[in-house]
């Protein structure tokens, strides 16, 4: 049984909100009584989503926004601001995956594809949403890591160099803006079993029995479980953390 929360009177910005962890993110935040803004590169499945929580009565907006692109991330902030007065939570969720590659065979394109949208894209929505929380003298902010910012794996040189990215710069902004009554900290979701994993799998690049054997919960990870933990974040339980980067991946960096 998960908690609840009331975030009656609220406003949730999350990016990466059609699917998979965005999505669960969303529509545990709706449930708790907030109004969501769900941003995603992906018009109709953002549309879809938002639509799928007004039906249901909850307030939602979509908005099409590409991470990467900095004015794109800033005017979906700007129009969730303007749309519901204010902004109290984040969750910076967008991100992608790349094929498994040799550190010495990947391409530069590639290498700045993955750091344009898993770093830089982070970057630009914590930027956008502090303008507005540090106006308002309050505020709490989710960065999605991965167990691929505490760990290094083979192949995954660029991915997991932009989630240790996050890390960084969830850090340094927790001390910045801790003084200033906004809370930032990051989630490090280990494998979840999600539309993106589903494509790993089908591609060849993920093995699901070799990944639920590498970690102490003989299983993948939920979205609604990393939704949870996003939401414990942003709570008042979470009043005294900022500037932790919290695994939730079964175990697997405990080995």
């Amino acid at each position: 049984m998960n908690p609840t929360y009331d975030f009656t009177g609220q406003v949730a910005f999350v990016t990466g909100a059609s699917s998979g962890m965005g999505l669960a993110a969303v529509r545990a935040f709706a449930a708790s009584g907030a109004a969501v803004a769900l941003a995603d590169i992906d018009e109709a499945a953002v549309h879809q989503a938002a639509q799928e929580l007004t039906d249901a009565g909850h307030q939602a907006l979509a908005l099409v926004c590409d991470v990467s692109d900095e004015d794109q991330v800033a005017a979906a902030v700007d129009r969730t601001v303007e749309a519901f007065a204010r902004l109290d939570m984040a969750y910076n969720n967008a991100g992608i995956m790349v094929p498994a590659t040799d550190a010495a065979d990947e391409s530069a394109d590639q290498y700045d594809r993955v750091q344009a949208v898993n770093l830089r894209g982070i970057w630009a929505s914590l930027k956008h949403e502090l303008r507005h929380m540090r106006e308002q003298g309050s505020g709490a902010i989710v960065n999605c890591s991965s167990l691929g910012g505490l760990v290094g794996n083979p192949g995954r040189a660029a991915y997991h160099a932009a989630k240790h990215g996050v890390l960084g710069l969830t850090k340094s902004a927790a001390l910045e803006y801790g003084p200033r009554g906004v809370r930032i900290n990051a989630v490090c979701p280990g494998t979840i079993d999600t539309p993106m994993v589903d494509r790993m799998a089908a591609g060849g690049d993920l093995d699901r029995n070799q990944a639920e054997a590498g970690q102490a919960i003989d299983r993948l990870g939920t979205a609604d479980e990393i939704a949870q933990a996003v939401l414990w974040l942003c709570s008042d339980g979470a009043g005294y953390v900022t500037g932790i980067a919290l695994p939730v991946d079964g175990g697997y960096t405990a080995r």
